[in-house]
This record gives structure tokens, C-alpha cells and sequence, in this order.
């Protein structure tokens, strides 16, 4: 494999024989952002890895997951819908993913099993503290129950943060906080219904994270957030929504984001979680350390 100088995302593959394959299993995926990342990292460390987008609809998850032994795949990330859906067709799950009943990275491992691992939380974290904000001892406002928000949840939670879980259905916050609370018994956390109170959360959070999808399609996803509760001067807001952009280059904020920037509150997007995770998964797959800063410049932000 090769680069072009200066732009990291642009590589020849060496496709041969002794190629191994990995992806991204989700529905959609044609938004991703993987693909450049993984495959300028595997041709800055000369490795004969390529990373394929794999659009996998609800109905075919069981087959795509049982033929990637037999495809010869390395493993693949799990993205939205399928972060749960995986969980019976894998033979070990790490404690993590155990603990949160979801994986987004799945290890084919030497003799044929299915390792499920999830590495979410943990680049989360890596990447909230590279903008200076540890989390322990805040108190934190997550949006969303799904896959993501578990993940995300567990490793506040770990971390000694207070942690109000808000989603539209209870029932969901509610599951969430259980799943948390049977792995650590000590967290701080609680559930919420969205939209209600939801100016008295935000008012007592020093964090306010988005854990949906909402965002990921500007033009007609609605704002996972009511306009009329203000974000605050000195308030961090966080969205696992990587910003659209064109092309990998420039980005714009979500509209959640440009609703907290003309607030006076530092935004943060999810690109650097999407680096930092996956690095993770690609020291899994290849057991060899991540070139974060050849992936960051890939996904277009130095």
C-alpha cells in the first residue's frame, strides 16, 4: 500500500491473496467515515488490511454475522440498528459488552469464534478528555438509551459522575440504568422521560451529551432537545453525531450543536470519538498500536 503525500486518505491497496478484510456492518452506512479512517491506518503501518462498508438491512444481520468466518473477515464495527442485534450470534463477550448488552466491534479470532467488544465508552472518554473535561465528580445529562448511550453510560458511571439518563420512552431510560447499576452497584444514575423536566436537568448539568442518532440526517431529523431550554455559558455539550461535512473536509455543527454554540457552551462533535474508538478496534484486529493521528487527519480534523 501506498499514500499521497499530505493526504492520508487517498492509498493504494494491495489486494492479493493473503488480504484480510474488516468493515462496517450497519444500516445505513454510506455516511461513514470509517473506511477512510481504517484504510489510510493500515497503509501508514503497511498492513494488508481492507475496510469495506457493509450495508446490512435488520433481516440479513444473522447471516452477514455467521459468514464472516467463512469470508475470511478479520472482524467488522457495528454501527445503528445492530449494536444489539449481534449479541446472540457471537460465542464471547467482553465484560463491557456483557455488561451493556451491546457490542460495536466484533473480533473473528484465530480459531473461528466471535468475539463481541465495545469500544465506545472508552473512546468517549478519550476523546472528552483530550478537550480538557474529566468527567468525575460532574454531573452529566445523556439523550438517548440506545447501543451508544449504554456504552457511553457505563463509562461516566464508572468514572464517579452523577448521570440522568432523558429518553422519549421511560421504559428504555429505565432498562439503561439497570444495566448499569447490575454491573457497577455503587453509580449514581437515574432515569428520566424526554422532554419532561427536561429545563431543570439541563440546568444541573455540567454536561449535556446526545446519545441519539438524531442529527446524522440534517435535513429531517428533529432536534433531540427543546429550543426553548437554553444551554449556559461554561456548560459542555457533546454530540456522538459526527458533524456533516463534504467530502471528509470541512464540517459544519449539527443543529443541536449550533444551538448550544450561540449559547455561549463549548460543543464538542463525536468525530474524535469515531478516532479514538475506533484505534481501539484497530489494535484488536491487527495487535499492533493505532496511528490515531493518521486516522484523525483521514476523517478531515487535524
Amino acid at each position: 500500500m501506498g499514500v499521497i503525500p499530505g493526504r492520508p486518505e487517498l492509498f493504494f491497496p494491495r489486494i492479493d491473496g493473503s488480504t484480510r478484510l474488516v468493515g462496517v456492518m450497519g444500516w445505513p452506512v454510506s455516511h461513514s467515515r470509517s473506511p477512510a479512517m481504517h484504510n489510510a491506518a493500515f497503509a501508514a503501518l503497511g498492513l494488508n488490511y481492507v475496510y469495506v462498508p457493509l450495508p446490512v438491512p435488520p433481516s440479513e444481520v444473522a447471516t452477514s454475522v455467521r459468514a464472516l468466518r467463512g469470508l475470511g473477515f478479520a472482524g467488522v464495527n457495528v454501527t445503528v440498528p445492530h449494536k444489539a442485534a449481534v449479541l446472540p450470534l457471537l460465542d464471547v463477550l467482553t465484560p463491557i459488552a456483557a455488561a451493556i448488552a451491546s457490542v460495536n466491534t466484533i473480533v473473528v479470532r484465530a480459531d473461528g469464534t466471535l468475539l463481541g467488544d465495545s469500544t465506545d465508552g472508552a473512546g468517549f472518554l478519550e476523546d472528552l478528555r483530550a478537550h480538557g473535561c474529566e468527567p468525575a465528580g460532574r454531573s452529566i445529562l445523556l439523550l438517548g438509551a440506545g447501543g451508544a448511550a449504554k456504552a457511553v453510560a457505563y463509562a461516566l458511571a464508572g468514572c464517579g459522575a452523577t448521570l440522568a439518563v432523558a429518553n422519549r420512552t421511560r421504559e428504555r431510560a429505565d432498562e439503561l440504568c439497570r444495566l448499569v447499576l447490575a454491573a457497577l452497584p455503587s453509580a449514581r444514575i437515574t432515569a428520566h422521560p424526554f422532554p419532561d423536566g427536561l429545563a431543570r436537568l439541563a440546568e444541573r448539568a455540567d454536561l449535556v451529551v446526545n446519545a441519539t442518532s438524531l442529527g446524522l440526517h440534517v435535513d429531517r431529523d428533529p432536534l433531540p432537545w427543546d429550543p426553548a431550554v437554553s444551554f449556559r455559558p461554561g456548560q459542555i455539550v457533546y454530540d456522538l453525531v459526527y458533524s456533516p461535512g463534504t467530502g471528509g473536509k470541512a464540517s459544519l455543527p449539527t443543529p443541536f450543536l449550533r444551538l448550544a454554540g450561540e449559547a455561549g457552551a463549548q460543543a464538542i462533535d463525536g468525530l474524535g470519538m469515531l478516532v479514538y474508538q475506533g484505534a481501539r478496534a484497530f489494535e484488536l484486529w491487527t495487535g499492533q498500536q493505532a496511528p490515531v493521528e493518521v486516522m484523525r487527519a483521514a476523517v478531515g480534523r487535524n
